[in-house]
């Protein structure tokens, strides 16, 4: 504030810096997730940022590879201003995507293993060359959770409607949500049963295989369940910077901001998972995150080639994220919002009733059901309530109303009238939550 600092650099709190005579904000990776902050106080740091240079007659500047489609869609509308950089650093090429399909490797190899015969050939043969390769399994721990073959039945979190993901390292089943583990039990909870087994490959294990397929191999890993604190987070990204090691596996950690000179491959396993998510944003997601993983690649002297398993290859988002051609990709997908009234043709809100008692949960959702379809109109939607895409989480159970409208003052006003009508009726104020230009709708 007293103007001894001319720049500040920060996560998205930093766009709150008290300074005084402000010129220009940038908002690096402008599509990340991570700008949305999901507790009280709600924002979104990247529309701070704009509505902050905006009151100071600054200049924000927002980068991405991959912008979300709400920004390039105001660039193309003039609202915004579109700068391009056409081509990489020295003119380098990009790296050569290609898709491996899964369903024709099983067919070949009958085996359903994560690494394909493909991407296991093409590790062997940079091994063999001396240079380095990135492989990136967005999901944690070892397996995704434990399965009784005698009853089907699944090990649950005891707060959250959610399967346990095994950790080995740890010999524990953990909830990614709430944070609650419980001992690997030996026997099926429900049938008592011994034919229980893990399902699904994480981090974890895909490190685990590719130490015992490649016993020469300095294999490391990056997730959060390997790297706890900046000191190991650096540690491991330096060892791979520096050649100490020649595979490194990680989640999407691996796959936004890094420069190794040496990697010529990078393998994507299970490409498609995130496709599955009951979430309009889920094959952006997926394309973003391909796009920028391939970016990895061939970004050194050496040319890179970048192989992404799916058993979905006809999907549009693999086949643009395969091209990288993001323009391809943002008017197909700009269709389907535009048919079904998503951002940014709409302004969005997520509405969740919530309540450590079910009947309290729907008692209130119910009555709010009322108040809200009497709202209804051509310009304001209102899909629910039904049960969240996570209906119980950390003990408590979650309905959900989405309400979409072009008039984004509309639906701020009827929002605002919602948490009235919820004080009116004694609905208490820490059982709703409304989250206003929602990232996530789980």
């Amino acid at each position: 504030r007293r103007g001894e600092a001319r720049v500040v650099v920060g996560t998205r709190s930093a766009v709150f810096a008290p300074l005084e005579n402000v010129g220009l904000v940038i908002v690096d990776e402008e599509q990340e997730s991570a700008y949305k902050q999901e507790e009280t106080p709600r924002y979104n740091g990247r529309d701070v940022a704009i509505m902050r240079a905006r009151m100071e007659n600054a200049v924000t500047l927002l980068g991405s590879a991959t912008p979300s489609l709400e920004s390039f869609h105001h660039a193309q509308t003039g609202k915004y201003r579109l700068l391009q950089l056409e081509t990489r650093i020295e003119n380098r090429p990009l790296a050569a995507v290609e898709i491996v399909d899964l369903r024709e490797d099983f067919r070949q190899t009958h085996r359903a293993g994560p690494i394909s015969g493909q991407l296991d050939t093409a590790i062997a043969w940079r091994l063999a060359e001396g240079t380095q390769a990135l492989v990136l399994i967005n999901r944690r721990g070892y397996s995704w959770f434990l399965l009784c073959r005698s009853c089907g039945a699944t090990v649950q979190c005891e707060n959250c409607s959610i399967s346990l993901t095994y950790h080995k390292r740890s010999e524990r089943l953990l909830c990614h949500y709430c944070g609650y583990t419980r001992r690997v039990p030996k026997t099926c909870p429900k049938c008592q049963s011994e034919y229980v087994y893990f399902v699904g490959e994480g981090a974890e294990q895909l490190e685990e295989q590719l130490r015992e397929r490649f016993p020469d191999a300095r294999v490391g890993r990056l997730d959060r369940d390997s790297v706890r604190s900046k000191r190991e987070y650096q540690k491991v990204l330096g060892a791979f910077a520096t050649g100490k090691l020649d595979l490194l596996v990680g989640t999407q950690m691996v796959a936004k901001g890094h420069d190794f000179q040496r990697v010529t491959l990078v393998g994507v396993v299970s490409a498609d998972t995130a496709l599955a998510l009951p979430d309009f944003r889920a094959a952006e997601r997926t394309f973003q995150l391909l796009t920028q993983v391939a970016g990895r690649a061939g970004r050194g002297k050496l040319p890179g080639v970048v192989l992404v398993q799916t058993y979905f290859p006809e999907h549009y988002a693999i086949q643009h994220a395969a091209l990288q051609d993001y323009l391809g990709f943002f008017e197909k997908e700009l269709h389907f919002r535009r048919l079904m009234h998503y951002p940014p043709f709409t302004a969005l809100a997520n509405l969740i009733v919530r309540d450590r008692k079910m009947e309290n949960a729907v008692r209130w959702s119910r009555a709010l059901e009322g108040f809200l379809t009497a709202k209804e109109s051509r310009d304001l939607r209102v899909l629910g309530p039904s049960p969240a895409p996570l209906a119980r989480l950390r003990r408590e159970y979650r309905f959900q109303f989405l309400l979409k409208s072009p008039r984004r003052t509309l639906l701020t006003r009827t929002l605002a009238a919602a948490l009235d009508f919820c004080a009116k009726k004694e609905i208490p104020e820490s059982a709703v939550h409304v989250d206003m230009d929602p990232l996530s709708l789980l």
